[in-house]
């Protein structure tokens, strides 16, 4: 099951029980494995979990491609996307993939500070607004139920949406309620609409007549995933920051050369079938080099995150999700990725 999105609930909790909740809240076991070629240099600890745009790691570990950089690197897969982020947040890892709002909505409680260094994906239809049949356009959400993950991603697509439409969230009536509860809800008939992503959106597509009302792919920018590390290995090892944008374009590169066997990592690391796999992957866009330029380089659209943080920040801020709007300049970093363009020129 993909669990990419967080069950947040108490984001202004103080540091203590962010600790405590690495050890309280997983929904499940985690794995960690190392590259082949690790030296006995401690390794630089990476996490990650299960989406599309995260699973290319595993083909670094299993091709080799973290040594090749000159990289000791030991992967941590968690099987819950929010203990990954309460890890990083509590300085047991050097890294981490996630979202640019989960980003944001940690930046103040991280004891190393968050930093995205590169864009891997950003979700392009694989986040989307499910209705019932009566419902044709955003219009006909008006008074609507709609459930929603309150102050996370598809809330946040949401709320997009019914702004493109000229309406807010005050014009619908949102029902808050956990991805899963709320696909199940639309699918039993309890609401009318429901914000999903996979695999919650395959459950409330099984309501007789339900339909996709709008996608991510709608707001190119919207969701971005991450590489996410710490200030301290910036700081203090920015050599290996640099290696690991690089073994992320070498990652893209093999993926281009040997399609069946990267498609088949991936599907493995991800514990899904080749058909699941496909459609998952399809509702991904991978970022080039120069998607990565255009990402961190500031703007006045959604696909400039400096512009997407700050919309991000207000909203979270307008949903009660987070007290404040932090300081955003300091969770960028286009250094790495600009490095890497010049040299690959």
């Amino acid at each position: 099951m993909i669990t990419r999105r967080p069950w947040l609930t108490h984001l202004g909790l103080c540091f203590a029980a962010l600790v405590l909740a690495i050890s309280c809240t997983r929904s499940g076991p985690e794995t960690a494995t190392t590259s082949p070629n690790a030296s006995r240099e401690a390794p630089i600890v990476i996490g990650y979990s299960s989406w599309p745009g995260w699973w290319p790691w595993a083909i670094a570990e299993e091709e080799g491609l973290f040594a090749a950089n000159g990289l000791t690197v030991e992967l941590k897969w968690f099987d819950s996307y929010i203990a990954s982020m309460e890890a990083l947040a509590a300085g047991q890892l050097d890294g981490n993939s996630q979202t640019l709002n989960d980003t944001i909505a940690f930046a103040a409680e991280a004891v190393n500070g968050e930093v995205a260094v590169l864009v891997n994906d950003n979700s392009a239809g694989n986040d989307k607004i499910i209705v019932s049949q009566e419902i044709d356009t955003i219009a006909d959400l008006k008074g609507k139920k709609v459930a929603v993950e309150e102050g996370v991603v598809d809330d946040f697509l949401l709320a997009l949406a019914l702004e493109d439409a000229g309406m807010s969230r005050d014009d619908v009536e949102i029902v808050g309620m956990d991805t899963g509860d709320a696909a199940a809800a639309f699918a039993s008939g309890n609401v009318d609409a429901v914000g999903a992503f996979p695999p919650f959106w395959a459950i409330a597509l099984e309501r007789e007549g339900s339909k996709e009302l709008i996608s991510s792919d709608s707001f190119p920018g919207a969701i971005p995933d991450l590489l996410v590390v710490t200030q301290t290995l910036i700081d203090q090892k920015p050599e290996v920051v640099q290696g690991l944008v690089k073994t992320w374009f070498d990652i893209l590169a093999f993926m281009v050369a040997n399609p069946t066997k990267a498609d088949a990592i991936m599907a493995k690391r991800a514990g899904v079938s080749p058909e699941d796999f496909e459609q998952f992957k399809a509702g991904t866009k991978m970022f080039s080099i120069d998607d990565n330029l255009k990402a961190f380089s500031p703007g006045s659209t959604m696909e400039h995150m400096p512009f997407a943080a700050k919309k991000m920040a207000e909203f979270m801020v307008d949903v009660g999700f987070i007290p404040e709007v932090p300081p955003l300049e300091p969770i960028f970093n286009d250094t790495f990725v600009k490095a890497y363009a010049e040299q690959a020129s």
